[in-house]
């Protein structure tokens, strides 16, 4: 399995104000992908490059959580070698059994023994 991107992601029902936060501190909005789960679910990639030339990467999605979850966001080249090694370290995915598809991706929240959640994505390259 190889580690494509690795960031923060904030899970949270006021999207807007966070987004709003962190262009304030300087990064742009990238992507978003909207009606995730055939839901009222979004998701805006946002991206800094500071005064060095470094990039930095967060995610913001738009759900309905009652408080706020940072998870970490790993895009995966496999995802179900990463599903399968994150199950054998303990970790639960948090939708039961369902994982997201889209046109453009398959992910799921995996959740650790002691609490840490992780967003594993693996992007699709041949998609509309």
């Amino acid at each position: 399995m190889k580690i494509t991107t690795f960031n923060p992601m904030i899970v949270t029902k006021d999207a807007q104000s966070v987004i709003a936060l962190f262009e304030a501190l300087g990064f742009e909005r990238r992507h978003m992908k909207t009606g995730i789960n055939n839901e009222d679910i979004s998701s805006v990639r946002m991206r800094y490059t500071n005064e060095d030339g470094k990039v930095f990467h967060v995610d913001v999605a738009s759900a309905p959580v009652p408080k706020d979850i940072t998870t970490i966001r790993m895009n995966i080249d496999n995802f179900d070698e990463a599903y399968a090694m994150l199950e054998e370290k303990g970790f639960t995915n948090t939708q039961g059994e369902r994982i997201t598809e889209t046109a453009s991706s398959r992910s799921t929240m995996m959740l650790s023994p002691s609490g840490f959640p992780i967003n594993i994505t693996q992007h699709i390259k041949d998609h509309d």
